[in-house]
């Protein structure tokens, strides 16, 4: 087993997320995450989950004060995002990568239409009738964005490392601060990169009558959103992070990396419904989002794990277990758990990678099929940190019904893991047995 793995299957799994841009991808998807929190902690408050304190919230016109930093932070992910892959190529290629970020952020907002044709007035009243021109629509910043923000960060990253590779530079004396000199070395690679993206603009709005980032919105994006709307994508967010974590790749960070862009733009859009009161299925709403995968997939770590924990407190005889078990309740309480992961271990232990792969996969297909037939309700799209405790967390995206699925789930985690453990629980405890004979024996 151990040749069919390391000669088989892991060659191909490290040569395809070491590919640059997927290196690009994951490390760029890192630096919106601080912002998405603080973010989303605002989302929360602005949009409290219990009506009583909402209303209060609402009436105390904090509510507004709260979103305003929500608009500063979260909603401009897209921002962050493109400015973190284009640096993150150029970084890891060896030069510079804050100029190569700047200038994709400039390059995306080139892209993006100068005109609001929804025009929303201060009672509230939406109208095609009213145009602002002149402006930066935000909803193109944030979720709506992201696949274009992808796109031009890859784009603008690899065609900036190419001049530098060339040296299509301007180079000044080493006399000149390094500050400075960087301004310059930019300059030649950003007018050529600036000028393509204004040729495309004009392309997309002469020829087609749209700007790029609506056409990728309209032709990618939403296909992309709905695909991962579905079956594939459960079996995608569920089964292959824990399938890399079993090989001892960080599963959660490349697949995330991936998907979190598709899928907060599913929560995005729930959002909308949620606070237009239409969160229905036959009302576009998503199954598959990032509190779907967050708090149905992964909550408690990567692999579902609370129910081996549970197993490790209440039933382990082994030493090594039942110290762990101590270790890692607290942890996987705020939905981390590297300590048995490689404690354990989890990595690369075929006795435990039954459950360890199958759990998620199971608490995904369950979820997926209650929320498409009515049992619970579509997530409402709030945005809850990923260390938010289970429970609280199923409560603020989904209600009572939410909690309580969760719950269920997190139940039924015990069931698949118990068999397992237990089998591994023996093996182990057989072995601490023996090294106490032998050195009874000595």
């Amino acid at each position: 087993m151990n040749d069919f793995i390391n000669k088989k299957l892991l060659p191909p799994v490290m040569k395809f997320v070491n590919l640059k841009p997927m290196v690009a991808i994951k490390n760029g998807m890192l630096y919106p995450i601080p912002f998405i929190v603080i973010g989303a902690i605002f989302l929360i408050l602005g949009n409290f989950p219990y009506t009583p304190i909402a209303d209060a919230i609402s009436k105390s016109g904090l509510a507004a004060i709260f979103m305003q930093a929500y608009n500063g932070s979260m909603a401009l992910m897209a921002v962050f995002a493109v400015f973190g892959i284009a640096y993150s190529w150029v970084h890891d290629a060896g030069y510079e990568g804050v100029p190569a970020g700047l200038l994709a952020i400039v390059v995306d907002v080139i892209l993006q239409p100068d005109t609001v044709t929804n025009v929303t007035n201060s009672a509230g009243k939406t109208s095609t009738a009213w145009v602002a021109s002149n402006v930066i629509d935000k909803n193109w910043l944030g979720g709506k964005g992201m696949i274009v923000a992808i796109i031009v960060g890859l784009l603008v990253g690899w065609i900036y490392t190419w001049f530098m590779k060339k040296g299509f530079t301007i180079k000044l004396p080493e006399q000149v601060p390094a500050n400075v000199a960087a301004s310059f070395t930019a300059l030649v690679p950003g007018a050529v990169i600036v000028s393509g993206a204004t040729a495309v603009y004009a392309f997309f709005k002469l020829g087609l009558s749209t700007t790029f980032v609506e056409w990728i919105y309209k032709v990618i994006q939403t296909p992309l959103q709905h695909a991962t709307d579905g079956p594939m994508g459960v079996f995608i967010v569920a089964f292959l992070p824990v399938f890399l974590w079993f090989f001892g790749v960080h599963g959660a960070t490349i697949i995330g990396g991936i998907m979190t862009p598709l899928l907060l733009a599913n929560n995005a859009d729930n959002n909308a419904l949620y606070k237009a009161g239409k969160l229905t299925i036959d009302n576009g709403a998503h199954i598959v989002t990032q509190s779907f995968m967050d708090q149905y997939i992964t909550v408690t770590g990567s692999g579902l794990t609370i129910g081996l924990v549970v197993f490790m407190l209440w039933r382990a005889k082994s030493t090594q277990m039942k110290t762990l078990g101590k270790l890692e309740i607290v942890p996987a309480l705020f939905n981390i758990n590297e300590p048995i992961l490689f404690g354990v271990p989890l990595v690369l232990n075929p006795l435990l990678a039954v459950p360890f792969i199958l759990t998620p996969l199971l608490s995904g297909i369950l979820t997926y099929l209650v929320i498409k037939f009515g049992i619970i309700p579509p997530f409402n799209g709030i945005y809850v940190p990923w260390t938010t405790p289970p429970i609280i967390s199923g409560l603020i995206i989904g209600g009572w019904q939410g909690a309580v699925w969760q719950a269920i789930m997190l139940l039924m985690t015990i069931a698949s893991y118990w068999p397992f453990a237990k089998r591994y629980d023996q093996i182990l405890l057989k072995q601490e047995n023996s090294d106490s004979t032998a050195k009874v024996l000595q």
